[in-house]
């Protein structure tokens, strides 16, 4: 076993301000690592990631130099560990193959994999000490691409929040940034399909994480005449997001690739269901708040297979709008499944085991 780290570097990305949630993870991973005991320090990485340009790549590779000692194995507690989000290692590996060869061991922390380069990703991670994935499914589509060793999953926390009051008629919300990868478009257009039937909408999120597809919604919105009953507030938090999940009776998340969706267990930290797009990271999210071994009918929600067509997700809104026994069977779900969600110091715990315990593979440092 390692020497436990007496301190944690954590680089982020620079460019990414909206909630995302990678942030999320991030912020809460630190606060979780501090009630434990372990100082932990955030450095922010200005660029364009992921892979940035020579000269982002040339800044990241300075502060990657800075800061981190080998464990010391003559003490019973080691040196400054550094972890870097994946957004940004991945498209540097020249910065982590210098830190390992320098005697450095920084680990990855992987929220997703790299859609492009992946040459880049697979020399980043050789060149770690470890990768830390922040759900199964990064891990398991990891190890398939590049046959990695050394991976391991932390999966996200979840803060509890007061079980949600509901609404009358339904009210239905989705917490994710206004992005073309998060698909408010289908949803929108599923919606479209309800207006014989009494409901309400949010699409809570960032405008500004790419304006275009944000106008492209605003437009949507616009056309299908549905300005009255489906509100767009933009990115919401502290007071005003609780607010929109105590009004919530159910959540959705339609992301066309989803890592983990912690929107989900959000949502299910406050009792409120969740429909989630069939072959995405967010079925693992959703069946933490199921019962071992629980088969769909018992899921709190439902998983709905998508392409571009939205009449599969009209009809799964339509039978939950339809049914006050559905309604109920799903809550009743959710609620539950609360208190099986793991909380952020089983997250923090979870990573300090890993680079404590964890022995680097032959080919990393």
């Amino acid at each position: 076993m390692q020497p436990r780290p007496s301190a944690i570097r954590l680089l982020v990305p620079g460019n990414i301000r909206h909630n995302s949630g990678g942030n999320v993870y991030n912020a809460s991973l630190v606060r979780g690592l501090a009630q434990l005991g372990v100082s932990t320090t955030v450095e922010r990485v200005d660029g364009d990631w992921p892979v940035g340009s020579s000269e982002d790549r040339r800044r990241f590779a300075r502060l990657l130099g800075e800061g981190s000692t080998a464990p010391d194995q003559g003490s019973a507690r080691g040196g400054t560990v550094t972890i870097v989000d994946g957004l940004i290692a991945s498209g540097a590996p020249e910065a982590m193959e210098a830190a390992a060869a320098g005697g450095q061991q920084p680990w990855i922390l992987l929220h997703m994999v790299l859609a492009d380069h992946p040459e880049l990703e697979i020399r980043a991670l050789r060149a770690a000490a470890g990768v830390i994935c922040t759900s199964g499914s990064v891990a398991a589509e990891i190890t398939r691409r590049h046959g990695t060793g050394n991976v391991h999953v932390a999966l996200p926390g979840t803060e509890m929040g007061e079980p949600a009051k509901g609404s009358q008629p339904p009210h239905l919300v989705s917490v994710a940034a206004l992005l073309p990868n998060k698909d408010q478009l289908i949803l929108l257009g599923a919606l479209a399909q309800l207006q014989d039937l009494p409901w309400t909408a949010a699409l809570v999120g960032s405008d500004e994480a790419d304006p275009d597809y944000a106008g492209e919604v605003r437009a949507a919105l616009q056309e299908s005449g549905l300005e009255g009953r489906v509100r767009l507030p933009g990115e919401l938090k502290g007071q005003a997001l609780e607010n929109e999940w105590r009004a919530a009776d159910l959540s959705l998340l339609v992301s066309k690739v989803e890592a983990f969706g912690m929107a989900v267990t959000e949502s299910l930290a406050r009792g409120v269901p969740v429909v989630v797009r069939a072959g995405t990271g967010a079925v693992e999210a959703l069946s933490l708040g199921a019962p071992r071994g629980a088969t769909l009918d018992s899921l709190p929600g439902a998983v709905v297979v998508l392409d571009s067509d939205p009449a599969p997700l009209a009809a799964a809104l339509r039978g939950w709008l339809t049914s006050p026994e559905r309604q109920a069977a799903w809550r009743h779900a959710a609620l539950a499944g609360r208190e099986r969600l793991p909380g952020w110091d089983t997250t923090a715990r979870c990573v300090l085991d890993v680079i404590s315990e964890a022995t680097p593979q032959p080919g990393h440092s």
